[in-house]
């Protein structure tokens, strides 16, 4: 039972936008529901303004219904460095404000950016102070060729985040981690101990009354496979998120050309994302797969689980990297929930640990015969029971379990 006394006073800082389709899913709902265990809870958040100006009355109006307060400050990209320099003033400016005139018990940080302040203000204020980490947040930036170590500037800025990683893990009132594999690699590597009492592990997790397998997926299945112009019987192989960076476009279009080739002519590649999918159809390109059979679109949260009822398995391929140590893929949470199979590769968070019991899905390296050999034995062996798979999303990814961890923290702070 989650214990609804003593709520607690919140400040959550996130540069994550509320408006952005991850504050949509990885911020807000955690959120509501910790609202309605008596914290009193406000945000400030970095939103960026073509997301912003679309969504903003809807994100406002459905925060306010569950008593949250939101306190938007605008998002700069330009010029690198000093942007975010002044970002973070902005951050602090609004924080102070909300400190001089109502006070508040516990500034939560998600990630690195907002530490800066979260910290500066438990030291100056007394505050107590969560460093959601999120992930090793500079070493994805190299991992991701976001930033390049060749370069001065760049070398200094990862210096001096990985000297703030520091800080906030030892001066920290509770560290929240996505993984074991994280807290074990800090315990090991940075010779620095967390001790159990002072640390997380929460998962990327999802609202499962929302991706739950129903009765109705199988109209919505016939319903968006005519909308999207698929073939009713056709196997249709999707990925769920962002593309680039981390996310092994490429390799898993290399994936779905051996199942077209060698497996099922009529399957389709199903990419549900809000980036540009130039990068997709590049790789098909140079895979020699027609385009035809590659359908793309953009869905809100809310459209999820009805389109998603057309995928017979998906796809989840991340740099197997030190930085995604950290991390947890979102999309688990939300094909496992509504019963979908997920072919994942290892040396990702702690990916091998939630595969322990559907091992023919784990993809150990991206060479033609092992991606090959998946397929084979993913054909031959029989499909996952989807029980099996809602199961593990329900031990692992539950939202509600998130939000009775969450709550745990802030009582015991």
């Amino acid at each position: 039972m989650i214990n609804t006394n003593n709520g607690k006073r919140i400040v959550y800082l996130t540069y994550d936008g509320l408006t952005d389709s991850l504050g949509q899913s990885q911020i807000i709902p955690y959120l509501k529901e910790l609202s309605k265990l008596n914290n009193k809870i406000t945000i400030i958040s970095a939103e960026k303004n073509e997301a912003f100006l679309r969504k903003r009355e809807e994100i406002q109006s459905y925060l306010e219904q569950n008593n949250i307060t939101w306190i938007p400050i605008k998002y700069t990209k330009k010029p690198p460095v000093l942007s975010t320099i002044n970002d973070i003033y902005k951050f602090a400016k609004e924080l102070k404000k909300i400190y001089i005139n109502e006070g508040f018990d516990i500034v939560h940080c998600r990630s690195y950016i907002t530490s800066i302040v979260g910290l500066k203000f438990k030291k100056r204020y007394g505050v107590k102070f969560i460093f959601d980490m999120r992930g090793f947040w500079a070493d994805e930036r190299i991992d991701g060729n976001i930033w390049s170590l060749s370069n001065p500037l760049y070398r200094l800025v990862y210096k001096y985040f990985k000297r703030r990683e520091r800080e906030f893990l030892t001066n920290a009132d509770h560290v929240v981690s996505l993984t074991n594999n994280a807290i074990e690699t800090i315990n090991s590597s940075f010779d620095i101990k967390v001790l159990d009492t002072d640390y997380s592990v929460i998962p990327c997790c999802a609202d499962l009354d929302h991706f739950q397998k129903t009765d109705k997926n199988e109209t919505d299945r016939a319903t968006w496979r005519k909308k999207l112009g698929i073939k009713q019987d056709a196997f249709v192989l999707t990925y769920l998120g962002s593309l680039g960076t981390w996310y092994l476009t490429e390799e898993m279009v290399k994936f779905f050309k051996i199942l077209v080739t060698k497996f099922c002519p009529d399957s389709v590649f199903l990419v549900v994302t809000h980036d540009n999918i130039e990068i997709i159809h590049k790789s098909a390109i140079i895979h020699q797969i027609s385009l035809d059979l590659i359908k793309t679109l953009h869905a809100d949260r809310s459209q999820l689980p009805e389109i998603l009822s057309v995928s017979d398995a998906a796809v989840s391929f991340i740099k197997p990297s030190f930085s995604k140590k950290a991390s947890s893929p979102t999309k688990l949470a939300e094909l496992f929930g509504l019963g979908i199979p997920v072919f994942s590769n290892i040396g990702v968070g702690d990916i091998e640990e939630y595969y322990r019991t559907i091992k023919s899905l784990i993809v150990k390296d991206f060479e033609y015969e092992t991606l090959y050999d998946v397929w084979d034995n993913y054909f031959s062996s029989g499909k996952v029971d989807e029980k099996v798979l809602v199961d593990i999303a329900h031990k692992y990814f539950s939202l509600n379990l998130g939000v009775e961890r969450y709550n745990n923290i802030y009582r015991s702070l």
